[in-house]
C-alpha cells in the first residue's frame, strides 16, 4: 500500500488517516498527478492536504510542541506564541547554494549562479529519492496576493516540514480557498521541498531535521518550479517569498509586462485627507519593516502612515496608465535584532501574540528576547541554542538573522486597501542603502531614466545573509541582487521599458538615513523621525514642495523640511545634504565594478545617465572655488 492521504474536511475534527490506493483527489487533475508523482519519488509515510483550518493549525502545533520543534511561550506575556530554535548550521539564505536553471546560462547573468536545467534535475531527482520516507508530506496551496485578484498567482508547496506548512499558513493565503480558485484546470507554480532528513522505521527525530552540506535551492523559470533541499530556514523553505513571489515572479513579470519587486508598501495620509501610496526598497538590514511601520512623530500633527506590506511588492499598469501593487503575501517575516518600541514600535504591537520567533533568546519567565528590544539587558537568558546566558558570556544571545513570523492583520497600522484585489496606485518610488558618506538624506531624481540608474547602482553594507567573502559594501540594485531571476542588465531595461508605458511614471528618490559626521556619529535620528522626509517626497510627487537643485537631482533645504522638535542645526543638515565632489566622482567611478560584468547587454541610457551625472559633478566643481569641492546646493528653489 502507497502512502497514506490525510483529506481536508470541512469541520473540525481530527483527521483519520484514509488509504491512498495509488491516487488522491484535490479537484485539479495536474495538481494531483504531480503530488502522486512527488509521493514516488520521495516515498513519504503520509500526505495531508492543507485546508488552512484552525483545526488543521492546532495540529500542526502539537505536534512540533510534542517533537521539540516548537516551545510555548508564557501565554500571559506572549500568547498563542511560540519559540524554534535551528539547527546551528541551518540559520539564513544560503546565496552560494541558490541557483537560476534558465535554458541558457546568459540569461541568468553574471550576477545568479546558473546550472544548466537538465543536470540540476538529475542532481535532485538523487537527492529528494527516498528524502521523505518516516514523513508527512503537506500539500500547501497557496495564492501569492488576495485569492481571486487578477494581479494574484496560485502555487503548491509540497514539503515534509511542519514548520514550513504552519509559517505558510500565516506568509500567505493558505488552504481549501486556494484550491477552490485553482479549480480543475487552474495553473500552478510547482514548489518542492524536503529537509533531506528521512528516517528509519523506529528512528527518533529531532527538533530540526535538516542537511546544511547538501542544501540547494533551484529555480526552474523556464518551468516555473522550484526545488528546495536540505534547509528548513524561511528564505530556503518557505519558497512563496523569495523564490517564487520574486526569483520567479521577475522573470514572469519580465515576459507578461509587469514588475516584481523587494519593496515594501506604505500609505500616507495628508493633514487634509489625501491619501498617497509608496513603494521603497530597502537592501537587508536598512529599515525597510521600520519604513513600512513608521509612526509619525507629534511635530507631524496631522499625517498618517499605514502599512500594506514590508517585504514584496507586484506592480501592474492599470487601466488609467499608473502603476498599482499589490503585496503578495498575508504576513510578516522580520528581522528581530534591532527590532524595539523605540525603532519600530507597530512592529512591537504585531508580535504580541500569534507569532513564531526563531532563534531568539528565551527569557526565564518565558518570553522572547534579543539584542536592541530593551534598553536593560536580562541577567539571564537561554540563548538561541538553548545555552545559559548572561552579559558576560561575550556571544549574542539571538542569532543576529533571529526572525519573527507573525499575520500581517495583526500590524495596528494596517491599511484598509492592503487586500484590495486591485491593488494600490503608487505614487512615489524610495530606494535607499546604508552609506555613512559620500551620500545625501534625500533627492529625487530628474527623470525615469536617471531614477533607474540611481536605484540600479545604490549601495548598501553586507548582512547575515551574504557570504563572509563578500565585502563590507556592495552594490545591490534596487535590493534585488539575490532576487532578481534572471540577467540583471535585462532587469534594468525591464524598468525603462516599464516607464515608456506609463502616462506619468512616478517620481524615483533615494535616501539614507545613515550618513555619519567625522567622529561616526549618525547625523539623522532615523526611526520615525523619517516620516519627516516621507512627508516631503510625498509633497513633492504632487507637485507641492520646493526644492534646490544639486548634482544628484532636486533636493530640500532646511526650510523646505518639517524639522521642529529636532535638535538638527541647519549646519548639521548642510552636513546631511552635502556632496563632496572629488568623492562622488569615486563613488561614480566604483559603479564600474557592478556594471562592467553587465556591459554587453546594458542600456545605453543608463551608460548616457552616468555620463550626465558625470558632467554635473564636474560642472558644479567649476562653480566652486577655493581647494574643497563642497555643494550642498546649487541653483534656489524650484517647482516640482
Amino acid at each position: 500500500m502507497g502512502p497514506l492521504l490525510l483529506a481536508p474536511r470541512m469541520h473540525e475534527q481530527e483527521l483519520e488517516p484514509i488509504a491512498m490506493n495509488d491516487a488522491i483527489t484535490t479537484g485539479n487533475a495536474t495538481l494531483d498527478a504531480w503530488v502522486t508523482e512527488t509521493a514516488a519519488l520521495c516515498e513519504p509515510e503520509t500526505i495531508v492536504v492543507c485546508d488552512g483550518s484552525e483545526g488543521e493549525r492546532a495540529r500542526l502545533v502539537e505536534r512540533m510542541l510534542a517533537g521539540g520543534t516548537l516551545i510555548a511561550l508564557n501565554p500571559a506575556k506572549r500568547p498563542n506564541s511560540f519559540l524554534s530554535r535551528s539547527d546551528a548550521r541551518d540559520v539564513a539564505r544560503v546565496e552560494s547554494r541558490t541557483f537560476i536553471c534558465s535554458r541558457e546560462e546568459s540569461d541568468a547573468g553574471p550576477t545568479n549562479n546558473w546550472q544548466d536545467p537538465a543536470v540540476m534535475r538529475a542532481s535532485l531527482l538523487r537527492l529528494f529519492r527516498g528524502s521523505m520516507r518516516g514523513r508527512t508530506l503537506y500539500v500547501v496551496p497557496f495564492s501569492m496576493g488576495p485569492v481571486g485578484s487578477p494581479l494574484s498567482r496560485i502555487g503548491v508547496e509540497l514539503t515534509d516540514s511542519p514548520y514550513v506548512a504552519l509559517s505558510m499558513r500565516i506568509m500567505t493565503r493558505m488552504g481549501a480557498p486556494v484550491l477552490a480558485a485553482l479549480g480543475e484546470r487552474g495553473d500552478f507554480v510547482r514548489c518542492l521541498h524536503s529537509v533531506g532528513a528521512p528516517l528509519a522505521k523506529g528512528q527518533a527525530d529531532v527538533p530540526w531535521p535538516c542537511d546544511p552540506d547538501r542544501t540547494v535551492i533551484a529555480h526552474f523559470p523556464d518551468e516555473r518550479s522550484v526545488w528546495s533541499f536540505g534547509s528548513g530556514y524561511g528564505g530556503n523553505a518557505l519558497l512563496g517569498k523569495k523564490c517564487f513571489a520574486l526569483r520567479l515572479a521577475s522573470v514572469m513579470a519580465r515576459e507578461e509586462g509587469w514588475l516584481a519587486e523587494h519593496m515594501a508598501l506604505l500609505g500616507v495620509e495628508s493633514p487634509t485627507g489625501e491619501r498617497s501610496y509608496v513603494a521603497a526598497a530597502f537592501p537587508s538590514a536598512c529599515g525597510k519593516t521600520n519604513f513600512a511601520m513608521l509612526v509619525v512623530p507629534e511635530a507631524l500633527a496631522g499625517w498618517k502612515v499605514t502599512t500594506l506590506g514590508d517585504d514584496i511588492a507586484w506592480l501592474r499598469r492599470g487601466a488609467d496608465g499608473r502603476l498599482h501593487a499589490i503585496n503578495p503575501e498575508n504576513g510578516m517575516f522580520g528581522v528581530a535584532p534591532g527590532t524595539s518600541a523605540r525603532s519600530n514600535p507597530s512592529a512591537m504591537q504585531a508580535i504580541a501574540a500569534d507569532t513564531i520567533f526563531t532563534n531568539v533568546a528565551l527569557t526565564d519567565d518565558g518570553d522572547v528576547w534579543w539584542e536592541g528590544m530593551t534598553a536593560e539587558v536580562p541577567e539571564h537568558l537561554l540563548d538561541w541554542r538553548g545555552r545559559d546566558w548572561t552579559p558576560r558570556s561575550g556571544t549574542p544571545a539571538a542569532h543576529p538573522n533571529a526572525r519573527f513570523t507573525t499575520p500581517l492583520e495583526r500590524c495596528p497600522a494596517l491599511d484598509p486597501a492592503w487586500d484590495d484585489a486591485n491593488g494600490v496606485p503608487i505614487d512615489a518610488f524610495v530606494f535607499g542603502g546604508r552609506m555613512s558618506h559620500d551620500m545625501p538624506l534625500v533627492f529625487q531624481t530628474q527623470s525615469w531614466e536617471h531614477g533607474v540608474y540611481a536605484a540600479a547602482t545604490m549601495g548598501s553594507e553586507a548582512t547575515a545573509a551574504a557570504e563572509s567573502n563578500l565585502p563590507a559594501v556592495r552594490r545591490d540594485p534596487m535590493a534585488m541582487l539575490p532576487f532578481c531571476g534572471y540577467h540583471m542588465a535585462d532587469y534594468f531595461a525591464h524598468w525603462l521599458e516599464m516607464g515608456s508605458t506609463l502616462h506619468e511614471p512616478p517620481p524615483i528618490f533615494r535616501v539614507n538615513w545613515f550618513r555619519r559626521d567625522e567622529n561616526k556619529k549618525l547625523l539623522w535620528p532615523g526611526f520615525g523621525e523619517n516620516a519627516r522626509v516621507l512627508a516631503w517626497i510625498v509633497e513633492r510627487a504632487h507637485g507641492r514642495a520646493s526644492a534646490a537643485e544639486s548634482p544628484y537631482g532636486f533636493v530640500p533645504r532646511y526650510r523646505d523640511l518639517n524639522l521642529r522638535g529636532l535638535e538638527l542645526s541647519e549646519g548639521d543638515f548642510e552636513h546631511l545634504m552635502r556632496i563632496e565632489i572629488e568623492r562622488a566622482l569615486a563613488e561614480v567611478d566604483s559603479h564600474d565594478m557592478l556594471l562592467e560584468p553587465l556591459m554587453s547587454r546594458l542600456p545605453r541610457e543608463l551608460l548616457h545617465e552616468r555620463y550626465l551625472l558625470r558632467e554635473r559633478l564636474y560642472r558644479a566643481a567649476e562653480m566652486r572655488s577655493g581647494p574643497i569641492h563642497e555643494v550642498p546646493l546649487l541653483i534656489e528653489p524650484t517647482a516640482a
